[in-house]
């Protein structure tokens, strides 16, 4: 007994040793075989994590855990599925999230997991946005909170059931899954008939997979054995041994000899048992079945151990030890899963990598960032610099204007008093009373539009035939005046710069009309021209020549000082608020004498 305990131990030592040790012989030799889906799906995703496709990645890891999942390791897909839901849920890609959640949900649940996997079922019923889909994720966390009630399982799995059969876009394993999970509560139960119809309702769904059939149909056998109708139980097995011994499904034809072989037992029929056994031990060895080498094995000693049979133990040790080598050699699984060993480790050298490339980048990117928005900042201060230069370059400007607006005439203020004057000498006191009013009311006006840019032309003309009739009452056997507007120009809308116009009707009245010996004549018109308004001041005094050679010092200082104040306010005008004001003069030919002044605004409607 004691020898038989050590040749167990041992050789469950030397199943350990292939994949640390021999299966690094055999890699190279299976290099040449058919890659197997679980390579194939690794090689995917480490092409993925190289081109950093976050999407290919998460998908990648969902293929890998379907492999594990179909190899039975719920520990492994549950690793992948986990890094696949994380990538979904950055991504913010809800329907393959909700996906994803409900596959971690099953391999924590076949794990036995359960608080887990309700949380994982309720998060799944909360991304989903179908409302069938929900309530079937909270129906199978529900199932589980109830997972000691097998009546409040099958009620639960029948509510899932009718939702899944509504559901016309439902996948057939999901319905055959309810189905499996309402049979296993009625057995629970004790309501054999009913666990097996429900098996037989979950093989309709899931036709398409022979294997989900064969495990189904081994759970309808062992219902029977468990009523101990051995006879159906092993009419089932025995016609999947023959479908798998056409098919030279050789997995299949050693699971149900050992299948057969436990039923045998339980009707006590070892001779039957040991045979059935012992054909799954040599299919086994000679197909590289390792794992179910060990399960076989495992179960032959067991017996022998029971009825102390050391002889069969020990030759069972020594066939084993004749075909170690050509059993590790043929079995592709070992090779598998040391060649996905060494791809994993590669996977996780990507990760780690791309960790460090998504780390640099959003380290990057935050710097590109900080700089974009310290950039922002400053072009946002350079401009609010500008800015300030500007409006202060304006306001100056505005100030300049209004100063040279504001500019009066000292020779018109002068000339007035001593209007006055003489008129008081003369014991003109009417005259003098008169042209007092006319005065104040011009420089009551002048002030009232003294702080605006531009005034209604009507407004312009009423402050210049003030300024015209206080002129001619002055020197009235001098010179005439007429003023002329065109019907065109609505005078009431129409805007025009504030007393550009009278320093010019003054110098043609001081300096040219004033000198003739017979009476002048001054006229101003307003025109429109081109869809622009045209000012024209026209005198027959004597003339640009004539009155230069007239001037005294001061007067020649006095009218280039009001010629340069007129300059530089149709400048200023022209800078400020880019209009195209005009300004143009000339002396009459021979024979007649006297300025024209022609000034263009464009039309305005409105005071800027």
């Amino acid at each position: 007994m004691r020898l038989l305990s050590l040749f167990i131990g041992f050789f469950f030592m030397m199943l350990l040793l292939p994949q640390e040790v021999l299966a690094q012989d055999s890699i190279k030799k299976f290099k040449s075989k058919k890659v197997s889906k679980m390579s194939k799906a690794a090689d995917e995703l480490k092409s993925s994590l190289t081109e950093n496709d976050e999407l290919k990645i998460a998908a990648g890891y969902e293929k890998i855990a379907a492999e594990f999942k179909a190899k039975g390791d719920n520990a492994k897909a549950e690793e992948y599925l986990k890094k696949a839901q994380a990538i979904y849920a950055k991504k913010n890609v809800p329907a393959s999230n909700a996906v994803v959640t409900r596959s971690l949900a099953k391999s924590q649940e076949s794990q036995n997991k359960y608080d887990d996997a309700i949380k994982s079922y309720e998060a799944a019923g909360s991304i989903s946005d179908k409302k069938n889909e929900e309530k079937i994720n909270y129906n199978d966390a529900e199932r589980l909170r109830n997972v000691a009630s097998p009546r409040a399982q099958a009620v639960l799995a029948k509510e899932k059931i009718q939702l899944l059969e509504k559901d016309n876009k439902a996948e057939k394993e999901e319905v055959s899954d309810a189905y499996k999970q309402q049979a296993e509560a009625s057995f629970k139960l004790k309501n054999t008939d009913e666990a097996i119809q429900n098996y037989n309702k979950a093989i309709v769904y899931a036709k398409d997979k022979p294997e989900e059939i064969i495990k189904i149909k081994n759970e309808i056998a062992k219902v029977y054995v468990a009523e101990n109708s051995f006879e159906k139980a092993i009419a089932i097995n025995q016609k999947l041994l023959t479908e798998a011994e056409n098919k030279k499904d050789f997995d299949t034809q050693i699971s149900q000899l050992q299948e057969l072989s436990s039923i045998y037992f339980k009707q006590n029929k070892p001779e039957d048992a040991l045979m059935l056994l012992k054909n799954a031990y040599k299919m086994a060895n000679e197909n590289g079945k390792t794992a179910e080498v060990k399960t076989t094995i495992s179960k032959l000693l067991q017996y022998y151990k029971t009825s102390n049979n050391d002889k069969e133990s020990m030759a069972l040790y020594a066939d084993f030890f004749k075909n170690f080598d050509q059993l590790i050699q043929n079995d592709t699984t070992l090779i598998d899963a040391k060649t996905f060993q060494i791809t994993e480790e590669k996977i996780k050298q990507l990760e780690k990598e791309k960790s460090l490339k998504d780390e640099l980048i959003t380290r990057k990117n935050k710097f590109n960032y900080v700089l974009i928005g310290s950039m922002a900042l400053l072009l946002l201060f350079l401009g609010l610099i500008a800015k300030a230069l500007f409006s202060i370059k304006r306001k100056n400007k505005e100030i300049a204007l209004q100063s040279l607006r504001r500019e009066m005439n000292p020779h018109f203020i002068f000339n007035s008093l001593n209007s006055v004057n003489q008129f008081i000498s003369q014991n003109k006191e009417l005259e003098a009373n008169k042209y007092l009013t006319n005065y104040s009311n011009l420089m009551r006006s002048m002030m009232e539009n003294s702080n605006r840019d531009f005034v209604t032309l009507s407004s312009e003309v009423e402050q210049l035939k003030k300024y015209l009739d206080l002129e001619h009452l002055r020197f009235q056997d001098k010179f005439d005046f007429k003023i002329i507007v065109d019907e065109k120009i609505d005078s009431e809308t129409t805007f025009i710069p504030n007393m550009i116009i009278q320093p010019h009707l003054e110098n043609a009245i001081w300096h040219g009309l004033r000198y003739l010996e017979n009476k002048g004549l001054l006229l101003l018109k307003f025109e429109l021209q081109n869809k622009k308004l045209a000012v024209i001041i026209d005198d027959n005094g004597i003339g640009l020549a004539k009155s230069q050679e007239l001037k005294t010092i001061n007067q020649k200082v006095h009218i280039s000082r009001g010629m340069n104040n007129t300059n530089e306010r149709i400048a200023l005008l022209n800078d400020l608020y880019r209009k195209e004001i005009t300004f143009h003069i000339s002396e009459k030919k021979f024979p007649q004498t006297g300025t024209i002044i022609e000034i263009n605004f464009p039309l305005m409607d409105k005071m800027l």
